[in-house]
């Protein structure tokens, strides 16, 4: 009995015991360090926890209470790459843990659009805005949203509707027309001057990674068409895609949108597989012009990408994407049961419709060379089969296009040279391809461009607060022969914590007139070109200053940029005659300059906001038939632009409050006239200036776990919408609506499209690969 008694007392003292021991748990605390000062405000969490705490003034922080075990600890900050740390806690004690922090000022985000190399963005010469998938699925209705909207998160970016009745739309880098951007795909300048304008709703957010933004003339690199700027869209990586998500999403105006993706193992390679629809079937006329307010759409696109394993290790990708669009608008007798199906081309009721069908194939294969050297690729074919009332638009375009880059180092020296080929072939039923043959017939003549060319730069670390980067590249055309286009990139890094740069660049632009400004069959008025257009040149200055900062409760950075940009031979179509749309490189010149400025602010609480504006000037200078010089503004270019976003966390709940604001100042107008009950243009014209206005979002997003994620929230939430119609000579009593002389589609500069709510549900299979995701 005595035994028994003593064992289960034994017993209990070490169940006791156990107890204590296992009921315990653990403590992390360290200070964060950059440099040889320590690091305040910033952000040191558990990872697949709510667990977090921002240090201290000193930078100092403790987290408390941890389970027992093995933990990763990650540290983020403003301006810093972000570190993780495997640590093991014990029971009952308190692991030290330091943390180094390497500057990378703003991002710790790899781009390469700057200098066709890899590089931090802290350590680019070249100005370069970073936007990534976790940011604009935040800011976004991620199921229906493409880059013609996550774009308009970069300070100076805008849609530009060119159309207000089809609503085709394009990208405009400070006040300049969207197809003066060049638009690449990993790299590749894929998109022509065709695709530009009814293309770009077909890159889904769905694929994007993240894009990077470069304002000014980049031709030096990319070529034609780099004249205002570049975007590079950086498709997913294959191997961090989950292997199964989906994402849904609906409306109030009746809209479907979906997306649907794979990401396979095949081997030792790895693909992506997506699928993106839309469908939007709804008639409204709110502004009771007898067209209607938003068109409508009919969206296929398919994508893929594959990894492709090599022993070498080297990369070799490859992508490929079809997108199909049916869209249509017009009286509601056209767009009404799908009607537009047989009035195609009618003279009696008006419509637009837009069959557009693109393939496109692109990738990067690295040499098996000791030696840094790849090629990108690409191939496109763009189909297009219009109706703009009565008038016909067939068009087509392939490009292909190859990319052979060669880097290497030499002491303080990193060099790029390569060469490219690129083949444009064009074609449509306007009379840009044509001409007479000698005996006076008209006769089809496609526009095909073989151009060669080779392009070299040198980035220069002078040490490590002053880097220079110089660059040449030489086109060939048949047409217009030899062009050059120089470059100059200068850092000055004054501390870990401000940055100035000094850019120099050129942009040329060979244009394919009517596949850049379709407003020739947008409405009633002919087309007169009065000379030989020669190709668009620009010459760009900017000056950029950077500073991260600590304080106001938190941390973040302040960038501000003065930029000024001179054309020569630009092409402005002149509306000022009533019917006829005139083009021909003016005589004189056109600018654009201005000043922008942003800021980024984390809190020591979770909330962050972003700031931009945008002040510009955007002008063309001729000389009248007197001699005297006359400057006007470019139309649609707004003086004033700005966009606000924040966000705030609620990490118990998971739940995630975004707010975006797009501020548009005023604007030069084309000058249009309203006819009068007679139907005869009236003597004063519509407003020559716009009335600036402001559109506002509302995103909410909840995740349930790791796999599921709701989201909801209103577009457009003070209901703005443009107070006049965007259409001219609707109301003609003499013709039937559309088809009036004096019908017009161009006074377009606000949104037709009122506030809608929507809700969306995202499902992730594999939680493993998007963390990784979420990580980068």
């Amino acid at each position: 009995m005595k035994f028994q008694n003593l064992a289960s007392c034994l017993f209990g003292f070490a169940f006791l015991i156990s107890f204590q021991v296992f009921g315990q748990t653990g403590n992390i605390k360290g200070t964060i360090v950059s440099g040889e000062e320590t690091l305040p405000f910033a952000t040191v969490s558990i990872k697949n926890s709510n667990i977090g705490v921002t240090s201290g003034l000193d930078g100092s922080y403790f987290l408390k209470d941890l389970e027992p075990g093995k933990h990763v600890v990650v540290v983020s900050h403003v301006g810093h790459i972000s570190e993780k740390r495997e640590v093991l806690v014990k029971p009952g004690e308190t692991t030290i843990l330091n943390f180094l922090m390497s500057s990378s000022a703003l991002l710790d985000e790899i781009v390469v659009t700057g200098t066709m190399k890899p590089t931090f963005v802290s350590r680019s010469p070249v100005k370069i805005d970073v936007v990534t998938s976790e940011q604009f699925d935040l800011y976004l209705p991620s199921a229906a949203s493409s880059i013609i909207e996550s774009v308009q998160l970069v300070n100076g970016v805008q849609e530009v509707i060119d159309c207000g009745v089809c609503y085709t739309n394009s990208i405009s880098v400070n006040g300049l027309p969207g197809s003066y951007t060049a638009i690449l795909m990993d790299g590749t300048p894929i998109y022509g001057s065709l695709a530009s304008v009814y293309g770009l709703n077909g890159i889904p957010n769905m694929i994007i990674d993240r894009f990077e933004v470069i304002k000014g003339p980049n031709s030096t690199l990319y070529g034609s068409d780099a004249v205002a700027g570049v975007i590079n869209v950086i498709t997913k990586n294959p191997s961090e895609q989950p292997m199964f998500s989906a994402d849904v999403m609906t409306t109030t105006m009746e809209e479907v949108f979906a997306n649907i993706a794979f990401a396979p193992e095949l081997g030792k390679s790895n693909g992506y597989i997506g699928l993106n629809l839309n469908y939007v079937n709804n008639y409204q006329d709110i502004n009771d012009d007898g067209f209607g307010d938003g068109v409508n759409t009919d969206v296929i696109s398919l994508f893929s990408k594959f990894n492709i394993y090599r022993p070498s290790d080297k990369i070799f990708t490859i992508a490929a994407k079809y997108y199909y669009e049916d869209r249509r608008n017009g009286v509601e007798a056209f767009v009404k049961d799908r009607a537009y199906r047989q009035l195609r081309g009618s003279d009696e009721i008006y419509g637009e419709s837009i069959y557009t069908n693109r393939v496109e194939l692109f990738g990067t294969y690295a040499l098996n060379t000791s030696e840094s050297m790849k090629i990108d690729y690409s191939l496109s074919n763009h189909l297009q089969d219009s109706y703009y009332g009565s008038e016909r638009y067939e068009a087509s375009q392939q490009i292909a296009f190859t990319n052979f880059t060669w880097s290497f180092d030499h002491n303080k020296h990193d060099f790029l040279i390569g060469s490219t080929l690129r083949y444009d072939a064009y074609d449509d039923t306007t009379v840009a391809t044509e001409i007479k043959d000698d005996d006076g017939d008209v006769i089809n003549n496609p526009n095909n461009q073989f151009v060669p060319g080779v392009f070299g730069q040198d980035e220069f670390r002078a040490s490590e607060k002053f880097t220079a980067l110089g660059g040449l590249r030489l086109d060939y055309h048949n047409k217009h022969g030899l062009i050059a286009a120089p470059r100059l990139n200068l850092k000055y890094k004054s501390s870990d914590w401000t940055t100035f740069r000094f850019n120099f660049g050129t942009g040329f632009k060979v244009v394919n007139l009517f596949t850049e400004d379709h407003a020739f069959v947008l409405g009633q008025r002919d087309v007169v070109i009065l000379e030989d257009l020669e190709p668009e040149r620009s010459y760009n200055f900017s000056l950029n200053y950077n500073q991260v900062y600590t304080g106001l409760g938190g941390s973040g950075s302040f960038d501000m940029e003065a930029f000024y940009t001179h054309f020569t031979n630009k092409i402005i179509p002149n509306y000022d005659q009533q019917g006829l749309i005139i083009y021909e490189n003016t005589d004189g010149w056109a600018r654009t300059m201005g000043v922008s400025a942003s800021i980024n602010h984390n809190f020591k609480f979770p909330l962050s906001f972003n700031l931009g504006v945008n002040f510009l000037n955007s002008t063309q200078t001729e000389e009248n038939e007197n001699g005297v010089a006359v400057t006007e503004d470019l139309v649609l270019a707004p003086r004033m632009s700005g966009v606000f976003t924040a966000n705030y966390r609620l990490p118990n709940q998971r739940i995630t409050f975004a707010y975006t604001a797009q501020y548009t100042g005023v604007m030069a107008l084309p000058e249009v006239y309203d006819l009068d009950a007679n139907g005869v243009p009236m003597d004063d014209p519509r407003p020559t200036e716009s009335q600036p206005f402001s559109l506002h979002q509302l995103q909410v997003t909840k995740i349930f776990n790791n796999n599921y994620t709701l989201y909801f929230g209103v577009n457009n939430l003070f209901n703005y919408v443009q107070r006049e119609s965007q259409l001219v000579g609707y109301d003609d009593p003499n013709y039937a609506p559309g088809f009036s002389p004096y019908f017009d589609t161009s006074y377009v500069y606000a949104p037709n499209h009122g506030r809608e709510f929507y809700i969306g549900f995202k499902l992730d299979l594999d939680t493993a690969k998007s963390q990784v995701v979420a990580e980068r």
